[in-house]
């Protein structure tokens, strides 16, 4: 596939790093203003370049990860030059109504909410999008699968997606810093604490995927009578470990729904 990239920001390039590691054969182009940050994408046989135009009419695909106030603009530059595309939305709070208004009935509105695990072929890419454009959405899903998994749900949980796939990511990593404190606090160096950490956190997310099952039945089978797991859970849970994060989650939707 032939895909387009507009915006060179933190998840545009993590998604055009992914399709390069993840899901080879694809002719990749990346559109910023300033492209001096992100040159090295060259390298990797990325297009860089700083007109959102460049070689658009060929695009099986185009991708927007621009902030919101940045959508009219850029859709008055392409749209002039472009009929019958896939447009594959990573914009906060735009619609797939407001973006095939936008867009006009020619091309093929898809909503997606990716987050900038795809460089590691890691992603939880939610995907929305109109029945009738279930065979144009395909392709988008066959993508970002290739860049971890892509789960398609009702855009009324899009806001939900948000927070739980792409502000998630920030809850994981403050959850991790949180484990490396109290692994130096315990006796270890940072680096080796930081490292047993994330890869605890790691081994722990890949048992989940590879056995699909309840976190619960997991934590049993380390969790033993009197045993130290057990009364570590116990303290975190009087101090509203898993209450907070429920709390922190629910309070950044509501942020997000204004």
């Amino acid at each position: 596939m032939k895909v387009h990239i507009i915006g060179g920001g933190n998840l545009g390039v993590s998604i055009a790093l992914g399709l390069t590691r993840f899901s080879k054969g694809h002719q990749i182009t990346v559109t910023r203003r300033n492209t001096t940050s992100i040159l090295y994408l060259e390298e990797l046989g990325v297009t860089v370049s700083k007109d959102n135009k460049h070689n658009i009419q060929e695009a099986d695909v185009i991708i927007l990860t621009i902030k919101p106030y940045q959508v009219s603009t850029v859709l008055a530059e392409i749209l002039p030059v472009i009929s019958n595309k896939v447009i594959a939305s990573g914009v906060s709070g735009l619609s797939i109504e407001s973006l095939q208004n936008k867009i006009g009935e020619s091309n093929s509105a898809i909503r997606i909410m990716p987050n900038i695990a795809a460089q590691f072929g890691a992603s939880a890419t939610c995907i929305a999008f109109n029945e009738k454009h279930a065979i144009q959405a395909q392709n988008v899903v066959d993508l970002f699968q290739d860049l971890g998994t892509a789960p398609i749900i009702d855009e009324k949980l899009m806001d939900a997606a948000t927070v739980l796939a792409a502000s998630g990511t920030a809850f994981a990593l403050r959850y991790i810093r949180a484990s490396m404190q109290a692994g130096i606090e315990i006796g270890f160096d940072w680096k080796t604490a930081l490292a047993i950490s994330a890869q605890t956190v790691k081994g722990a997310a890949e048992m989940i995927m590879e056995e699909n099952i309840h976190p619960e039945q997991l934590i049993d089978r380390v969790t033993t009578p009197q045993g130290c797991t057990i009364a570590g859970l116990n303290e975190m849970e009087m101090h509203g470990f898993s209450s907070s994060l429920i709390r922190g989650i629910k309070t950044s939707l509501k942020q997000i729904k204004g």
